[in-house]
């Protein structure tokens, strides 16, 4: 009888619990899925309270932003690649440009210095007949107390030992040219002289002949006479008061400096633009002419001996 009761006891309060179990499984079902549905709505654009908000909402958030950045990101880089292409070019042509030129200016100069060393050989090679006129060597006023230099049947007197050493043309100063030398105009302080049928102009120790389209330098023509000769015209004959400028050389007289032939012996110290340099057997000499210099040493200068060749 007691177990009996204790029978119905025990089953009623299993099912009780069983119930509240039940009942609490339920319970927490049902607020997981409230949570849930909640959750869900908000996230979806607010669910029940933005009645059907949540799809206007996503399809602006989304694609707005996908939509902006693609032009933003395009256009920006085309324009900053384009400005420095374009800088780039700019910079390129003028540097081009300066290339031009430096070349055209380097093309001017190689031209210029072609055209000088032109006229340099033109001074040297194209000779006249004016130019070696009146060139013959007078003997020495003294004998020689050397003998000659032979070769090729000739014989070559000079005063002074030879003593090799280069030929530089020296400058004479301003306004000189030398022999074979071609100007377009005369200065303007020319004088006209007209010796042995032939007509010259002297300015600064310098003699020409008139020809087409200028004037010719030539060897100064014996016997013509000039008031002045250049303030650095040098006695190179105390006894015959001899001068010499510029390859010519004068008596100075009473009525002025009168051209004369140049005289085996006689020393100088610079001789101008416009010889040749002629070797002689183991000799070298230079030639104005028909007047032969021999280098020398001579107070411990290098000079020029002018030799008579028999």
């Amino acid at each position: 009888m007691q177990s009996s009761e204790q029978g119905p006891r025990r089953w009623s309060l299993v099912s009780r619990l069983t119930s509240v179990l039940m009942l609490s499984a339920s319970l927490v079902a049902g607020s997981t899925g409230a949570a849930f549905a909640r959750g869900g709505g908000a996230r979806g654009g607010g669910g029940a309270r933005s009645g059907g908000g949540a799809a206007a909402r996503s399809a602006p958030s989304r694609s707005a932003p996908a939509a902006r950045p693609a032009p933003q990101r395009s256009s920006p880089p085309a324009a900053n690649r384009a400005a420095p292409a374009t800088h780039s070019g700019r910079t390129g042509n003028a540097n081009a440009g300066r290339n031009a030129n430096a070349g055209a200016t380097r093309n001017a100069n190689v031209n210029n210095r072609n055209v000088n060393s032109n006229n340099r050989n033109n001074v040297n090679i194209n000779r006249t007949a004016n130019v070696q006129r009146n060139t013959v060597v007078r003997p020495a006023a003294r004998p020689y107390g050397r003998a000659p230099y032979a070769y090729g049947g000739r014989r070559y007197y000079g005063h002074n030992a030879y003593a090799y050493h280069r030929y530089r043309p020296y400058g004479f100063g301003g306004g000189f040219y030398p022999f074979g030398a071609f100007v377009a105009t005369m200065a303007a302080t020319a004088i006209a002289v007209s010796w042995a049928n032939t007509s010259y102009y002297y300015n600064a120790g310098v003699w020409y002949t008139p020809g087409s389209g200028g004037y010719t330098v030539v060897t100064a023509p014996v016997g013509a006479t000039v008031a002045t000769v250049p303030t650095s015209a040098v006695i190179v004959n105390q006894s015959t008061n001899t001068y010499y400028y510029g390859g010519s050389y004068y008596n100075k007289t009473a009525s002025g400096y009168t051209v004369a032939a140049p005289t085996a012996g006689t020393v100088v110290e610079n001789l101008p633009e416009g010889g040749e340099e002629v070797t002689v057997g183991e000799h070298k000499y230079v030639k104005f002419g028909e007047t032969y210099y021999q280098p020398i040493e001579k107070d411990g200068k290098s000079m020029w001996e002018i030799v008579e060749v028999k």
